[in-house]
């Protein structure tokens, strides 16, 4: 039988061929190189879709406390910030959200600004003995070329603030005594002094020589003074009256402004040289255009004297003011608008106002009780500081050329000398002067 078995034909192995879709590859079980799953007859999609859609127990109806449900949103919002999946197929990617935590790029580094200190003591106090106190007048100023002028009673004294010497200028006779006013022409070279007895007077500080008298423009004391450039002087009087005069000519009178009933106690030009501010003992402000003798604005806000006034140095348009002892207030105005766009408290009656060369801050003095200059942020109006040391009002008060001192006068017969900002090493060129529509000379004959 075993015989019979082994005897048995072998199959012709040369007749089978492959099936044309048979691979040559071992046939394996399993996913391809690209991760492609097999759906074949393994895969029932009905027990898979069915499984998928199964509520996990933590999604279950089941009852959740309040907190628990609070805590998973959290969870939720904060891990997966408001997507309901992990991984989920999108158009683009979501940009990652950065942390409160995280340094900042070198880009956003901002270099910090050193803090400014001002000093609350005086750089240095000086004696000015028999200053007239009187709120009418202005006897302080400051030249373009670094010396002060004060004027004490019936003389004008210069002190040079950069080697420190004083000289004496001119003693006018007892019957145009006390000086009421002095100030400085745009090149530093000439001042004109104003008198009790209503006489304007012009000078050359480095030869001490009189170069020219003004009489009869008004009838009591000069209060107030203002240059507009080089040749046209403004002065204010005691019965309101405010006078262009022309220094080259033999007629200086050659505009007039009317528009007060009282003693002018502030005269300024704007930068530009258009407008001129004025306020009185009447307690009005105005404001006059170059073009004509009427005010362009008339501000009757203000319920008490008006003596300081000053344009700003960054916006032409902009002027400040400041109340006697019963207003205390600093206004600031629109001029080209019309209008009071702030009104600030400050305490006590505003005697000068300055603004910075160097910050967006503007500078006050004031009267009693504490007799300080206060130093304000612009426009916050928020007080950086407050520097005391004269016992009584500080009527007078001026700014050096470059912006770093101030200067103030008092009744207390002090000058003192404050530093206000630090002086830089950088070179700055000069601006050139103000031209006129008719500055076509800078010298006085």
């Amino acid at each position: 039988m075993d015989a019979d078995i082994y005897c048995e034909p072998l199959p012709d192995v040369r007749r089978w061929r492959r099936p044309p879709w048979a691979s040559s590859r071992p046939t394996t079980r399993g996913f391809g190189d690209r991760f492609i799953p097999n759906r074949g007859d393994r895969m029932n999609m009905n027990i898979a879709e069915a499984l998928l859609n199964i509520p996990r127990k933590d999604e279950s109806t089941e009852e959740v406390s309040p907190s628990r449900a609070a805590y998973r949103k959290l969870l939720a919002d904060t891990m997966l910030h408001g997507r309901t999946r992990v991984f989920s197929f999108s158009n683009r990617p979501r940009s990652p959200l950065k942390s409160s935590l995280e340094a900042p790029t070198p880009t956003h580094i901002q270099p910090a600004r050193k803090r400014r200190r001002i000093p609350q003591a005086p750089e240095k106090t000086l004696d000015a003995p028999d200053i007239v106190g009187d709120d009418r007048f202005n006897v302080l100023d400051w030249g373009n070329k670094n010396v002060l002028s004060i004027a004490l009673d019936d003389t004008v004294y210069l002190w040079n603030a950069t080697d420190g010497c004083t000289t004496e200028l001119v003693t006018v006779p007892e019957s145009s005594a006390p000086i009421t006013s002095v100030s400085w022409a745009p090149d530093g070279r000439h001042i004109a002094i104003g008198q009790y007895n209503s006489i304007v007077e012009l000078y050359d500080v480095t030869t001490k020589k009189l170069l020219r008298t003004l009489a009869g423009i008004h009838q009591g004391p000069v209060g107030s003074l203002a240059w507009n450039n080089n040749h046209l002087l403004t002065s204010g009087g005691l019965q309101g009256a405010i006078i262009d005069n022309d220094v080259r000519i033999q007629s200086h009178a050659v505009r007039s402004y009317r528009g007060h009933d009282d003693v002018i106690c502030g005269l300024k030009w704007s930068s530009c040289g258009k407008h001129l501010a004025s306020g009185g003992a009447d307690k009005l402000l105005n404001i006059w255009d170059v073009s004509r003798s009427s005010p362009l604005h008339r501000f009757s806000n203000h319920t008490s004297t008006v003596r300081a006034v000053a344009w700003c140095p960054f916006k032409d348009n902009l002027l400040a003011s400041g109340g006697g002892e019963t207003d205390r207030c600093i206004k600031f105005w629109n001029v080209s608008a019309g209008t009071c766009l702030k009104s600030v408290e400050t305490g006590s009656e505003v005697c000068g106002l300055l603004w910075s060369k160097h910050e967006r801050e503007l500078l006050s003095s004031h009267g009693p009780e504490k007799n300080q200059i206060a130093v304000w942020k612009y426009p916050s109006m928020t007080k950086i500081a407050e520097l005391t040391g004269h016992t009584s009002s500080v009527l007078y008060m001026t700014q050096s050329p470059d912006g770093c001192q101030v200067a103030s006068a008092s009744a207390d017969e002090t000058l003192k000398l404050w530093q206000i900002n630090e002086k830089s090493t950088e070179k700055k060129t000069p601006k050139s002067p103000h031209v006129g529509p008719t500055n076509m000379y800078s010298y006085i004959r």
